[in-house]
């Protein structure tokens, strides 16, 4: 028996070890130093880009962990990882061939499974890695919005589902070609660096998980009024925030796709001024309301801003930056508590952030974009909005996208909750959601030293 293993293993070592050989030259069609001299200083600047990118992960991590309870600090560890394991995997099988692959009928693409094609094109990789870490971040997202109540092994396959379908699909619509990009109005529906492609995607399917889940034990009183859940670490919560700003200086900017397209100094400033706008709201409206600096709200409201800002942030003035975040700050505010009175419980305000405000970053576009740049590249159409003489046009096309992206992710992360529910149940028991998902789900605790099943 185990000689037989053994022949198997060695054959299967063998079999790739050749593919891999083959795969490996440098065949005709992949870019050349001498095809572009420049293409170093781009593909750096993407792959630096995509490293910040994908440290986001990290910041979501401890968002979501100090927002929520210690006993459940452990289980969101696993999740912000398995995603992007699930992720990196699924995408390189199918994902990225569904959005980037050849364009069938505007719909989906078709080509390039494995990352294998005809060619080892090494601006397919470069490509491919970009997509990757914000499939990734579309996945993580919905973290958030289930925490404390999902089981692993239903987050695992809606992570899957999320990497190989929902993201990718949606992706290929507007940027690889799809029927989105091609809408007859403005220069087709647009979205720079991703506040629907990544964050209203997310934030809608996660908006699906919490309905099918329904909200935390002691959520909602008797008299069906919302509780506060305190999270148990405004310190991470704070450091998660501030890693995520951190990170959204290579989103953006990164989404030029080249270092030698000198926006990136626009995108970066108005991605700052954007997420220091919607701080300043945040925590101004919550203080006028409670007479409290609420530092959880004013940490949400930089991220509503950031989110808002990723789809105009190539496109806008500094001016117009400020006021898309500040209203940004104001929609996060009033959608928190929106969600939470008609019984929604979202414990980090996921939904909030990157569901609603998703939304008014590609609204935005249709009104503030000034007509003085186009989709990455010198010669492309400039894209010009409604209060820069561009007439409704953009307008209508982003509207368009909207409508399409809600109903695909609402639609699509109802049907994926609602077949694992009925599959096997896709929340934990009363018992384990009491004691905290660390021990029963992972056999760990997250603070072993201050391990407590209390709420």
């Amino acid at each position: 028996m185990l000689k037989k293993m053994f022949k198997l293993i060695s054959l299967t070592v063998l079999g790739v070890g050749m593919a891999v050989c083959a795969f490996a030259q440098d065949p005709a069609g992949a870019e050349t130093l001498a095809a572009n001299p420049q293409s170093p200083v781009d593909y750096v600047w993407v792959l630096v880009c995509g490293f910040l990118v994908f440290f986001m992960q990290a910041g979501f991590a401890m968002v979501e962990t100090g927002f929520c309870r210690a006993k459940n600090a452990t289980n969101l560890m696993a999740k912000n990882t398995i995603d992007f394991v699930v992720a990196s995997l699924i995408f390189m099988a199918f994902g990225f061939a569904f959005m980037m692959g050849n364009d069938y009928k505007g719909l989906i693409g078709t080509s390039g499974w494995f990352l294998h094609g005809a060619t080892y094109d090494v601006g397919k990789y470069l490509m491919f890695f970009w997509q990757l870490v914000f499939a990734g971040t579309a996945a993580t997202i919905v973290s958030g919005a289930v925490a404390e109540r999902l089981k692993f092994k239903a987050y695992f396959l809606y992570s899957l589902a999320v990497t190989a379908i929902v993201y990718p699909i949606y992706g290929h619509w507007v940027w690889g070609g799809g029927w989105l990009s091609k809408l007859p109005f403005g220069i087709g529906h647009v979205d720079f660096a991703g506040s629907g492609v990544v964050h209203t995607i997310g934030g809608f399917v996660g908006l699906a998980g919490a309905i099918v889940l329904g909200p935390r034990f002691g959520k909602y009183g008797k008299d069906g009024k919302p509780k506060a859940i305190p999270g148990h670490s405004i310190t991470l919560a704070a450091l998660g925030t501030f890693i995520l700003w951190f990170g959204w200086f290579g989103f953006n900017p990164g989404s030029t796709f080249s270092a030698h397209q000198l926006r990136i100094a626009v995108i970066a400033v108005n991605t700052n001024l954007a997420a220091a706008a919607g701080a300043a709201v945040a925590i101004l409206l919550v203080f006028l309301k409670t007479k409290k600096w609420d530092v959880g709200m004013m940490l949400n409201g930089c991220l509503a801003g950031l989110v808002a800002v990723t789809a105009p942030c190539a496109w806008i003035e500094a001016w117009a930056a400020v006021v898309i975040g500040a209203i940004a700050g104001l929609l996060v505010v009033l959608s928190v508590y929106f969600w939470e009175n008609i019984g929604v419980d979202d414990p980090v305000g996921a939904v909030s952030v990157h569901a609603v405000n998703g939304v008014w970053g590609l609204i935005s576009v249709g009104l503030f974009a000034d007509g003085t740049y186009g989709l990455g590249t010198t010669n492309a159409p400039l894209v010009k909005g409604l209060f820069y003489g561009g007439g409704y046009g953009q307008l209508i096309a982003q509207v368009i996208g909207v409508l399409t992206c809600v109903a695909w992710a609402f639609g699509l992360g109802l049907l994926i909750f609602k077949i694992m529910d009925k599959c096997f149940g896709v929340r934990v028991s009363p018992e384990e959601e009491l004691k905290g998902l660390d021990i029963p789900e992972h056999g760990t605790p997250a603070y072993p030293n201050f391990y407590t099943t209390n709420g």
